[in-house]
């Protein structure tokens, strides 16, 4: 295991070659690791970092993507916090949550779950007259902080702090006594008509919101494309939309649009 200061005498001047394995051997533990953690676990300089990962991406050692790097392995023992998530593909995001958001109509009741996505998504819906229904701390305290006259529920339940939602049967009791006209949801990955989370509890909580909704979204930038994790919880044959980023390839339009409605 890494401490953060596991290279700090040697800096910049430690080896190249020791370092590129080090940060090999992070990215292929954790399945995604952010440029800071890379540089605070390594000492060494944001620029540094990044010639690294360009080097290792181009030897086909890792992939490179926005704000760090995940492994080609595609672990799925560990996931990342919500502080980290908010870190990765950040302008993918930005660009999935526009497009989510213009589905949302006038005196609407959503349902917006978990996810970095996700709050992203609160912060660009354009109407005067709406009722969310939240289990995501995050997400409620985004909405909060606009200048809106929304009707806002927010879902008790457990709180799983890696994710800032509320799960578990309290949470899952009262979602099945309500109703929306659109759910939103967030995943970890998907692999053709299979969408997953990192855990089960979670995961059955967003399937009952997607269960009771008119219209079914799932806003997934283009990297979680043709990943798996932990847990699967629904299939997008029973989703009405996708949301993806306009880096998904034309193969994977292509595959994905045999199982629903694909948008980007």
């Amino acid at each position: 295991m890494f401490e953060t200061n596991i290279f700090e005498q040697r800096g910049d001047e430690m080896l190249k070659r020791e370092r590129l394995v080090a940060i090999l051997r992070m990215v292929n533990a954790s399945g995604l690791v952010t440029t800071t953690k890379l540089m605070e676990t390594l000492n060494v300089s944001d620029m540094t970092i990044r010639r690294d990962l360009d080097e290792l991406n181009q030897s086909g050692k890792l992939i490179r993507i926005h704000g760090g790097a995940q492994s080609i392995k595609g672990s799925t023992l560990y996931e990342l916090s919500h502080i980290e998530k908010r870190e990765i593909h950040i302008d993918a995001k930005q660009e999935v949550a526009k497009l989510g958001a213009q589905f949302v109509k006038e005196e609407d009741t959503i349902f917006i779950g978990s996810g970095t996505t996700l709050e992203l998504l609160a912060q660009y819906i354009q109407v005067n007259s709406l009722r969310v229904v939240t289990n995501s701390l995050p997400v409620f305290e985004s909405i909060q902080t606009r200048d809106n006259n929304w009707e806002l529920v927010l879902v008790g339940g457990n709180y799983r702090s890696r994710s800032g939602a509320f799960i578990g049967n309290l949470a899952n009791a009262m979602l099945e006594t309500l109703k929306y006209d659109k759910t939103f949801i967030g995943v970890n990955g998907i692999h053709n008509e299979t969408i997953m989370n990192a855990s089960a509890e979670e995961g059955k909580t967003q399937g009952i919101a997607l269960n009771n909704a008119q219209q079914k979204f799932i806003l997934a930038d283009a990297s979680k494309l043709n990943r798996d994790d932990f847990y699967h919880f629904y299939s997008l044959y029973d989703v009405d939309v996708l949301i993806t980023d306009q880096s998904i390839t034309n193969e994977e339009v292509k595959q994905y649009s045999q199982f629903t409605k694909l948008v980007k």
